[in-house]
C-alpha cells in the first residue's frame, strides 16, 4: 500500500488491526528460538504493538521500523517514555531504555542498521503488503538481516478473492519463494481461526488460518 494509506488510518485512528495485548501465538513459540536474553530483535511495520514490550520484559532490545510517527509517539507517551530523537539518512529515530524505533521506510534501512539483529518478528508486515510489495520487502529488509539471524513471520491464509486486503494472505508457497533463497524456513503451527474472527466472516470469508513459521538466516 501506499504510504498515505497507512498514515490516514493512523490520523483517523481506523487501527483494528491493533490489539490491546501481546499476540499469543508470540508467548507459545518465541521461547523455542534460544534467544539470549539482550538480543537485538528487527520489528518492522512495528506500529505500537505490545508485542514488543512482551519482547522487551524478556530482555531483548528492540528495532523497529514504522511510516507512521504518530503510532511510533503513542508507544512513547503510552509507556510514559520520554524518548531521545535523531535524524538518519535511514529515518527518525525515537530511542528510550530497551526501545529504539525508526520512522522511516523498511525497505530502505542501511544494512549496517540491521547488523547487530540477532532476531526477527513479523506478525504484521508481510500481510499488510500486497504481493509486489512483499517481493520488495523480501529483498531489502528481510536479504540485509545478518547470517544467523532467526526468527517468527506469522501469516493469514485465506482465498484472497474473498476480500480485498490489507491484510493479505500469504500462503506457503509464496512464503518459500520469498525467502528460501536465503533462509530456512520451517512451518510450526497452523491453525484455523475464521470463528475467531467476525469481521472475516462478514466479509464472506469461507476459510482463515494463521501460520507460525521458523525462519533462520542462511551464513
Amino acid at each position: 500500500m501506499h504510504p498515505e494509506f497507512w498514515h490516514e488510518r493512523w490520523s483517523s485512528n481506523r487501527i483494528g488491526f491493533h490489539r490491546d495485548a501481546p499476540l499469543p501465538l508470540l508467548a507459545t513459540h518465541w521461547p523455542a528460538l534460544g534467544l539470549a536474553a539482550e538480543a537485538r530483535v528487527f520489528v518492522p511495520l512495528c506500529g505500537k504493538s505490545l508485542d514488543m514490550v512482551w519482547l522487551a520484559e524478556r530482555g531483548h532490545r528492540v528495532l523497529g521500523v514504522e511510516l507512521s510517527e504518530l503510532a511510533v509517539r503513542q508507544f512513547f507517551d503510552e509507556r510514559g517514555l520520554a524518548p531521545a530523537i535523531h535524524d538518519t539518512a535511514g529515518g527518525r529515530h525515537f530511542s528510550s531504555g530497551p526501545y529504539e524505533l525508526i520512522v522511516g521506510d523498511a525497505f530502505a534501512l542501511q544494512a549496517d542498521v540491521l547488523a547487530d539483529c540477532a532476531a526477527v518478528y513479523d506478525r504484521a508486515a508481510m500481510i499488510a503488503l500486497p504481493p509486489d510489495l512483499r517481493r520488495t520487502y523480501a529483498a531489502t529488509a528481510w536479504r540485509d538481516l545478518p547470517p544467523g539471524c532467526r526468527g517468527l513471520l506469522i501469516t493469514l491464509e485465506y482465498p484472497q478473492a474473498e476480500k480485498a486486503g490489507p491484510p493479505f494472505a500469504v500462503d506457503a508457497d509464496e512464503v518459500a519463494a520469498l525467502l528460501d533463497r536465503d533462509w530456512v524456513v520451517d512451518v510450526v503451527e497452523r491453525r484455523d481461526i475464521l470463528t475467531n474472527e467476525p469481521g472475516f466472516v462478514a466479509d464472506g470469508v469461507t476459510a482463515l488460518s494463521t501460520a507460525v513459521y521458523r525462519v533462520a538466516r542462511r551464513g
